[in-house]
């Protein structure tokens, strides 16, 4: 049987500290697609010179630049990264794998380990901290192109989990995370705004405090010592900003509503 090719599709956006650490780690795809919303950095450039296919967009939603990503890939397998993430060894044996066999599944969901200021994460929801499928055929899968951030995806086809795991070091330093979680906080609130949620002060309270509470206590959190309870923390200040931002949104429609 011949082996089916594979093509590496990647999101970018002034990635030029981590880029080459992911593309390094796809040396053996067959080819590497990157899908950059114009880096003001050297990431395009970066990429280019390791050989990669370079498209660019400017940025409207994550769904849609991931469709852009699959239309513009080759081959029939897709290997999804983003560019904080490496394919480890033992995933890219795996893959291989199962592209050589006669029998398999159409869509695989991919396991992470995070790395988070200098340990890994094993609890409080950060493993396996499966996201989108990331290894999949490229007819199997479409991305919602309406959400603006986290996502969601339409399948056709069987689905299954890899045995092996990539790596994921999501953020540089706090300064990384705070300026992150800001950009999704916002993201998010714009689209619960489009969902029609409703909001009440209460979810200020009850929101961060759960969150919290489960990533810490429920999912384990205090089982990888300070890391595990700063993550908890600085999540549940996310869940925060991301309902006041909510509030804001939400209090600017009425006022125009009232105003008309």
């Amino acid at each position: 049987m011949i082996q089916e090719k594979i093509s590496a599709v990647i999101l970018s956006y002034n990635n030029e500290k981590e880029i080459e650490r992911c593309l390094k780690s796809l040396s053996w795809a067959d080819e590497v697609v990157v899908i950059d919303s114009f880096s003001k950095d050297k990431t395009a450039t970066i990429c280019r010179e390791r050989g990669a296919k370079v498209y660019q967009y400017e940025f409207t939603t994550f769904g849609e630049m991931r469709n852009k990503g699959l239309s513009h890939a080759s081959h029939n397998w897709i290997f999804s990264l983003d560019t904080d993430e490496v394919a480890t060894t033992k995933v890219v044996e795996e893959v291989k794998g199962i592209v050589s066999r006669a029998s398999h599944k159409d869509i695989y969901f991919v396991p992470r380990l995070n790395t988070v200021f200098g340990r890994k994460l094993r609890y409080g929801g950060w493993f396996p901290d499966y996201r989108q499928p990331q290894f999949f055929k490229k007819e199997a899968l479409v991305y919602n192109e309406k959400d603006d951030v986290h996502e969601g995806f339409q399948l056709k086809g069987s689905s299954g989990f890899l045995k092996n795991h990539i790596e994921q070091f999501p953020f540089d330093d706090l300064n990384h995370y705070l300026r992150k979680m800001d950009r999704y906080s916002s993201l998010m609130a714009k689209r619960m705004l489009k969902e029609g949620r409703k909001f009440s002060p209460i979810q200020l309270i009850i929101r961060p405090a759960f969150t919290f509470f489960k990533r810490y206590f429920l999912r384990g959190g205090f089982r990888d010592g300070f890391q595990g309870f700063l993550m908890a923390k600085l999540y549940s200040c996310y869940t925060f900003e991301k309902y006041a931002k909510f509030w804001e949104l939400k209090s600017l429609q009425q006022d125009k509503k009232s105003s008309k």
